[in-house]
């Protein structure tokens, strides 16, 4: 009985192991069955992999590589051109054998697509990836239209250029089209005809950085299957559709940089599938709404550099799926809510520039993922709480202008293991360093240090030990002695406004990664040296006010990258060196205060991005002649000649051919400043830049004035203190965008031209001492935003004009011409004089004017300038927030302690 019982067993184990055995070897065979291509569709792909060229840096993503490659190596038992739904990126239906689907990304192809190409013999295609290539710049090809089955159309990073054709939006069945990272262009047709011949049934619509240029059409609230919309910097204008935001499958938006376009974010009602929400740099304004709370799905929040005001509310610390939050460069106020300690997934949080108040809280210590911590720029009192030094993963710490007080045992800094990148300066702050824990500790090896304004009396012996310094910043210390020679790993040194003395060390020379040099503001001396002649990849040279003597070195002997050389406030001899025309990328010249002789350098007029020259105060002389053709200086916006020797007429042809004055493109509305961006970072969704800022000293009735920034929409022009003669050229009225006009101190003669009434955005105007006759026009009173004008000692006669401007002008403005009379001055009008008619025979200008830009200014300009200056913001975002004009007086060249600094 018990041996049938385990017979029985043993015949339904062998069956049940049949029964296995031909199943898998079922399913074996049918998984290694591949459909065979059809002969003219690989025929077409092997055209179309012939038609470009295998270049690995056509694709910039790690990870790429030339998949096509391996199309012609046949597999075992196949024929010479194998079986093409073998080949790598290439997908067919398992019934038909028809290629379906076809991912190219990252296969380093360069060459271009038209719409002859045998791609389109491919009529049975669904999906199509051509991400991550070169296609040399070439358009969209419109036979894409006739993919009337494409569900997955992906073109990004493709270097495709022009007008997205009409027929993508025929494409009627796409549920997922990617045209982002291209040099692409929706206008014919517009954004809202491509949606609307769409389906609805859309997924992913990515149009990063296409330019759009309108409003984003409200019919993309109907998308509801929409999971991802992509919409960053497409010059979008507008308001955007707040029930986009209500969208109930949306998981990615993505907006930002787009100044131009306003909204809000409403009130959320329920609960969002949103993880990514990115609105930095467009108008969104008001307040973050309390309800953020049901974006509990939400990754990313990025929201900097937008309108929103009000504190940070206190349910933003529900989103406990948060990783990364940015919301620097608002006004947002108050103090950081506790709850924030919940959001123990975050890695990068970001308030830098705002108005934020009381101490670093203590509720952050629970965000041991942190890797960035920036609030910079606010409003922070007490002392740099000692658990920061328990984040172990921080490598970012940006504390840099605010109120932190107290005492600060640098060693607190050793210990944390990965911070890199540590700002602290311009607080009040006293930094100890004990020499036994960093000399024998291992510590993290610092990338980025900011300690300016920590009241440093000499460098920390540690700085000379850390081998992976690249940027070091100890500006507007009180450190003294010999300049000290900087890791040979620095990029960035930047060490003004100290009092550090001798020469530059020929050591220098040696430093092979140095790209920006500013040494202003303080007491060093010798020749600069010749080494920086061969440098390429300097892109900063501040030397200003120290005592450096002898020739201005063979800069840019080679070309170069230098973006600024100011040089200005020293005792430098000889002429300028003419190698100076080869620096292509320099924006600012200055060399003022200094005993440079020399001609007017007309050769610097073919560089193409110079906006600012200043040669004030040096023993420049002769005529200015005209210039060798009209596209001399063609981004000149401020121009700097005063106290020279300059004699001769007024350089008129060059001032026909000053464009940029004439007009100044204003991209935004907001307001921006003359800079030069000398480090650039990306991290997360934030942008970080080192920024310079320009300055300019202006000279108005003897006095000096210092002003750190110089708005990107000012232009100025000062030719004082020489001796041109002749009349006052009527062309000046077509520089449109002059805020500053100083010919003061001439020998000037004629009437004052009616030309300059078309100055409407005029706000300094100084023509005294020069021999000028006639009536001051009437006209000029409309200047609406003229706030300093002198035309004293002349020969001006008849009635000063009537107007606000005017009436609010002290008399000294007027004095020194016996002829003129009002009531500013002693000698009054009689009624029978009349004032001077409009002067109807000047002839306007033919096209060469616009629209008036009316921007306020807290502080108006006068005179112009000399002197450029640099402020420094280190490591924060990319638009520098306005926070006014800071303003020093000097009567005479100070050597220090005459201006206001932002730095680190």
């Amino acid at each position: 009985m018990g041996l049938n019982i385990l017979l029985l067993l043993f015949l339904k184990l062998s069956l049940l192991y049949e029964i296995v055995i031909a199943d898998h070897d079922h399913y074996s065979f049918t998984s290694m069955q591949l459909a065979s291509c059809h002969e003219d569709e690989k025929l077409a792909l092997l055209k179309f992999k012939d038609s470009f060229l295998i270049n690995k840096s056509a694709s910039g993503y790690e990870g790429g590589y030339p998949k096509v490659l391996q199309w012609n190596n046949p597999q075992q038992g196949e024929t010479s051109s194998g079986n093409c739904c073998s080949w790598d990126g290439v997908e067919c239906d398992e019934e038909t054998g028809n290629v379906i689907g076809l991912d190219l990304s990252g296969s380093c192809l360069y060459g271009t697509i038209n719409s002859t190409s045998t791609l389109f013999n491919l009529v049975h295609l669904r999906r199509l990836n051509l991400s991550d290539n070169h296609f040399n710049y070439s358009l969209i090809p419109t036979s894409m239209g006739q993919f009337s089955e494409m569900t997955h159309l992906d073109l990004s990073a493709s270097a495709f250029s022009g007008q997205v054709p009409v027929e993508i939006s025929k494409m009627s069945n796409l549920s997922s089209l990617d045209l982002s990272e291209n040099y692409l262009e929706l206008k014919n047709p517009n954004m809202r005809s491509l949606v609307q011949n769409l389906s609805t049934g859309l997924e992913i619509l990515n149009l990063n950085h296409v330019l759009i240029s309108s409003e984003v059409p409200d019919v993309l609230a109907n998308f509801t299957s929409l999971t991802l919309l992509g919409l960053y910097d497409c010059e979008l204008q507008g308001e955007f559709p707040a029930k986009i935001f209500q969208l109930p499958n949306l998981e990615n938006l993505s907006i930002g940089s787009n100044s131009n376009l306003s909204g809000y974010l409403p009130e959320f009602l329920r609960p969002s599938p949103l993880k990514i929400l990115n609105l930095e740099g467009t108008k969104f304004s008001g307040s973050l709404p309390s309800s953020i709370q049901m974006l509990d799905s939400l990754e990313l929040l990025s929201a900097s550099q937008c309108h929103f005001s009000g504190p940070i509310p206190f349910s933003l610390g529900k989103l406990t799926q948060l990783t990364e939050i940015y919301l620097g460069e608002n006004s947002l106020n108050g103090s950081i809510p506790s709850s924030l300690q919940n959001l123990t997934l975050l890695t990068h949080l970001g308030l830098e520039y705002n108005q934020m108040t009381g101490p670093i809280p203590s509720s952050l210590r629970n965000l041991t993922q942190l890797i960035q911590l920036r609030l910079n720029r606010n409003k922070f009192h007490g002392p740099i709480p000692q658990w920061l030094s328990k984040l172990n993963n921080l490598k970012l710490l940006g504390l840099n202008h605010n109120n932190l007080g107290g005492t600060v045992k640098f060693n607190m800094f050793f210990n944390m293991e990965s911070l890199t990148d540590l700002q602290i300066g311009h607080n009040n702050l006293t930094l100890l360093f004990d020499e036994k824990v960093y000399m024998n500790a291992t510590f993290a090896k610092f990338t980025t240090l900011g300690l300016s304004s920590c009241n440093l009396l000499e460098f920390p012996d540690f700085l000379w030990h850390q081998n992976k310094l690249e940027m070091l910043v100890v500006e507007s210390n009180m450190l003294r002695g010999p300049l000290p020679i900087p890791p040979p790993s620095i990029k960035k040194f930047l060490a003004r406004d100290n009092m550090l003395t001798g020469d530059i060390s020929p050591h220098y020379c040696n430093l092979a990664s140095l790209d920006a040099l500013s040494l202003s503001d303080n007491m060093l001396s010798g020749t600069i040296p010749g080494c920086f002649e061969n440098s390429t990849l300097l892109s900063l040279l501040d030397l200003r006010n120290n005592s450096f003597h002898g020739i201005i070195p063979e800069i840019c002997k080679t070309g170069g990258n230098l973006e600024m050389i100011d040089l200005s406030d020293n005792q430098l001899r000889g002429h300028l060196p003419r190698s100076l025309s080869n620096c292509m990328m320099l924006q600012v010249l200055a060399v003022s205060n200094n005993q440079l002789n020399d001609v007017f350098p007309s050769w610097l007029g073919s560089l193409p991005e110079l906006r600012l020259l200043t040669l004030r105060h040096n023993w420049f002389h002769s005529i200015i002649g005209e210039p060798e053709n009209d596209m001399q200086f063609p981004k000149l916006q401020v121009i700097d000649l005063s106290y020279n020797n300059f004699t001769g007429e007024l350089p008129s042809q060059y001032i026909s051919n000053w464009n940029s004055m004439k007009a100044i493109n204003v991209i935004s509305t907001d307001v921006t400043y003359m800079n030069s961006i000398l480090h650039y970072i990306v991290s997360g969704t934030t942008r970080s830049r080192l920024i310079y800022l320009y300055g300019i000293t202006i000279t108005h009735k003897g006095v000096e004035r210092y002003h750190v920034y110089i708005q990107d929409n000012f232009a100025a022009i000062d030719l004082s203190c020489n001796r041109f003669e002749g009349k006052i050229p009527i062309l000046i009225g077509n520089l449109k965008a002059l805020r500053s006009l100083n010919l003061s101190n001439n020998i000037l003669t004629g009437q004052i031209p009616l030309a300059l009434e078309n100055l409407n955005d005029l706000e300094s105007l100084d023509i005294s001492q020069n021999s000028l006759s006639g009536a001051i026009p009437q006209q000029l009173s409309q200047l609406g935003f003229l706030s300093i004008f002198d035309v004293s000692h002349n020969n001006l006669t008849g009635p000063i004009p009537h107007g606000k401007q005017f009436d609010a002008f002290d008399n000294t403005s007027f004095e020194g011409n016996p002829g003129l009379c009002g009531a500013l001055l002693s000698k009054k009008c009689e009624n029978s004089m009349l004032l001077p008619p409009p002067n109807s025979a000047f002839e306007k200008d033919d096209g060469d004017s616009v629209s008036q830009l009316k921007l306020d200014w807290k502080f108006v300009l006068a005179g112009y300038t000399s002197g450029l200056v640099v402020g420094i913001i280190l490591s924060d975002l990319v638009i520098v927030r306005r926070h006014g004009w800071l303003v020093k007086i000097k009567r005479r060249r100070g050597r220090r302690n005459w201006r206001s600094w932002h730095t680190d």
